[in-house]
């Protein structure tokens, strides 16, 4: 997509994951008149909804010319461009010309045209390769890990698990004790402008997980913006578990969130709870501060 020549002043990004979101907000700040559509009620599908709400505001604030609900019908080369049909809600049609087209609308592991199917290693009907606990496809002696597996497609995420695969093949000869791979709090970021960073559950799972949970949530204007006069908002919330007090969900849309998010990812792996996060000094004047002074819980209608 850098590498594009020309530089494309009228794009579409079809898709609503991390992908779409990330390369509108990057090619919009770049210059260019983008438009995303999405075919669902909301953007980027698994995160928390104030998330999703949220952060389809701020990027239409930017610019960005959002259309949810929306599908592609047609594509057409004239000598303007790409001409682009687009159905939306209630079957009703447009059409509006682009230079480019940029389609995210998902991927499926790469593993055909490995011959797996020849020495007996299974795939799941999706095309992702299966593997047990150990990383062990239904052949002991192949292994496979990251994006191919679909388990968690995420690059730390397979970085993770080619490290407990290293220590369970080599490490007893160098003495290492074996490690394991957690799932659960798995920190996140969506690089959009403003940025989304996340870990932990988002509501919805939480409040199927664990039954009663408090929310915290936040909606603010960044000290900084007082002086700049920009209109960005961030968004920061906090979800914990009613029976343990142990805060289950933080998510936070605004600037530097996965730098923010990364240090709280620690103390949730460590069991912090909302007592741990009040007792807690904040930085100020942060952002991130913010998350260890929350103390009114949204009411439940």
């Amino acid at each position: 997509m850098f590498d594009l020549n020309p530089f494309p002043k009228r794009l579409l990004v079809v898709g609503g994951g991390y992908i779409a979101c990330e390369f509108a907000s990057i090619f919009n700040g770049l210059g260019a008149q983008v438009t995303q559509i999405h075919r669902g009620e909301k953007l980027l599908t698994g995160f928390d909804d104030d998330v999703r709400s949220f952060i389809a505001s701020e990027m239409i604030k930017t610019g960005i010319n959002l259309q949810l609900k929306t599908v592609v019908e047609a594509i057409t080369k004239t000598a303007d461009g790409l001409q682009v049909v687009v159905k939306g809600e209630q079957d009703q049609q447009a059409s509006f010309t682009v230079d480019t087209v940029l389609y995210a609308t998902g991927r499926i592991a790469n593993a055909s045209g490995l011959g797996l199917e020849a020495v007996g290693v299974a795939i799941n009907p999706a095309g992702a390769i299966k593997v047990n606990a150990h990383y062990q496809t239904s052949v002991p002696s192949i292994y496979a890990l990251g994006d191919v597996t679909a388990r968690v497609q995420l690059t730390p995420v397979a970085l993770g698990e080619a490290m407990v695969v290293v220590d369970q093949l080599f490490g007893p000869a160098a003495g290492k004790k074996p490690r394991s791979m957690s799932y659960d709090f798995i920190p996140t970021a969506v690089f959009t402008h403003p940025n989304i960073g996340t870990v932990g559950y988002s509501e919805a799972e939480a409040r199927k997980k664990f039954g009663g949970v408090t929310v915290y949530r936040s909606d603010f204007k960044a000290l900084k913006h007082t002086l700049s006069g920009s209109t960005e908002r961030t968004l920061m919330k906090l979800l914990v578990e009613d029976a343990t007090d142990r805060v289950v969900g933080l998510h936070m849309v605004g600037p530097d969130a996965g730098e923010v998010v990364q240090g709280f990812a620690v103390a949730m792996k460590a069991g912090a709870t909302k007592a741990i996060f009040d007792c807690t000094i904040g930085i100020h004047p942060t952002a991130a501060e913010e998350f260890v002074t929350m103390r009114e819980p949204v009411k439940a209608f």
